[in-house]
């Protein structure tokens, strides 16, 4: 029977692909989507999607044999993020719209071969920016685009992973910059996506410093993975993944088919990503930006402060925490230079990044959606996330600061 719904493919059947784009998408946009197509190299991970999904999708392991015979009108990327580039640019020359999971990319050169793709073919990439969907940060950027404290200038922003969600980083493929370019490109690419969304601006320079001071070669003992390891009564950084179905079923079944099991060990020797970071960047517009992502920490969640030359916005988000705090809410404190003080209460939405992602997937699936606030991020701005990281990375290793405009000449000064 014909249809007017988006015909929707996804590739990677993890956790995100099945459970944010397959699971969540069809439980709130099944009027406008409609799955048709699944693919994953790992046969078990591919069944295990498939079983929890409604529908009579294709799937197949081969990308191309699923894609010619679902015909999906968009493709939802969700693999790796090295793999990203190749699947995007591939897609986009069959004349299939995109939607990729963050980070789009994890170099300069695979940004720029997707761009000039997106161009070439005239369809579309979108990036899965979700966190510009939180009503926190679109609050954010409703005050700091009205003016309430003239001119931005400076901005502090300091994001803190705790010991069960920063752990998970060193637990996976995203321990090695090969896979991840590293926890400035994979995770802090939604914070540079803020950044630069928040301040409306390019980011021209990064000057960065990045140690790995607490996974790795640091613990005192290791083993391959916390299943059956002997240290696991004294490890802090035990998971049981075998308490939760959702994973098991999507992992350890499958694992038996390639090696890839999702609770290795964070003591890895040769883990080579950074779980301590800072960064200097300055953008095209003169903002200066203080950053810091730390992975270790027993609290999660960031605080961000917009200093302007009239005032300064404050927020402190809390997520996890021992002691208590607001919960399902953050405040915003709007600061101005006559000692003027605001207090802005936002409400936290249903759904998963406190509510961001049921709104951005209605950005997405709903025809001409109304997009005040540019809120739909497309390639250009995940170019400019991940250039963001990919320079931090560089001024790492070659302790210097980078340039932008040395990775991209899409982006410098004049086009800021």
């Amino acid at each position: 029977m014909a249809t007017n719904k988006r015909r929707m493919a996804i590739v990677g059947t993890g956790h995100r692909g099945t459970g944010t784009w397959g699971r969540d998408v069809l439980e709130t946009q099944s009027d406008m989507v409609e799955l048709v197509g699944l693919t994953d190299l790992n046969s078990g991970r591919l069944a295990a999607a498939a079983a929890r999904l409604p529908g009579d999708p294709v799937l197949s392991t081969d990308l191309d044999t699923m894609l010619k015979q679902s015909d999906p009108h968009t493709l939802v990327v969700c693999t790796r993020d090295d793999t990203h580039a190749d699947i995007i640019v591939d897609a986009l020359e069959r004349g299939i719209d995109v939607i990729t999971e963050k980070p789009m990319a994890t170099t300069a050169e695979d940004c720029e071969r997707i761009l000039a793709a997106e161009e070439r073919t005239g369809r579309k990439v979108d990036v899965a920016f979700n966190y510009r969907f939180a009503p926190t940060s679109r609050k954010l950027r409703e005050l700091l685009a009205s003016g309430r404290i003239g001119t931005l200038t400076e901005v502090d922003f300091h994001w803190y992973l705790d010991t069960r969600h920063g752990a998970d980083y060193f637990r996976r493929w995203h321990a090695y910059r090969r896979h991840s370019g590293s926890l400035f490109v994979h995770k802090a690419t939604h914070h540079f996506d803020l950044l630069n969304w928040w301040i409306d601006s390019d980011p021209d320079q990064v000057y960065a410093q990045g140690a790995l001071r607490r996974y790795g070669r640091n613990g005192t003992f290791r083993s391959t993975r916390c299943t059956g390891c002997p240290h696991a009564g004294e490890c802090d950084f035990y998971f049981d993944m075998h308490a939760n179905e959702w994973l098991e079923d999507l992992y350890e079944a499958p694992s038996s088919e390639d090696g890839y099991v999702r609770d290795a060990c964070v003591f890895r020797e040769d883990i080579d990503i950074w779980d301590t970071m800072t960064a200097a960047i300055g953008y095209a517009n003169g903002v200066q930006v203080s950053y810091s992502l730390n992975a270790y920490m027993p609290i999660e969640g960031y605080h961000v402060a917009f200093n302007g030359t009239h005032g300064r916005i404050e927020c402190r988000m809390y997520e996890k925490q021992a002691f208590d705090a607001p919960k399902g809410q953050d405040e915003i404190l709007v600061l101005g230079t006559d000692r003027s003080v605001e207090r802005l209460v936002v409400q936290h939405g249903p759904g998963g990044h406190f509510g961001g992602d049921p709104l951005l997937h209605a950005s997405l699936f709903t025809p001409d959606a109304n997009d005040p606030l540019s809120q739909r991020a497309g390639a250009r701005a995940g170019a400019a996330s991940v250039l963001t990281g990919v320079a931090a990375a560089m001024s790492v290793d070659q302790k210097r600061p980078v340039k932008i405009s040395e990775l991209s000449s899409r982006f410098g000064p004049d086009r800021g």
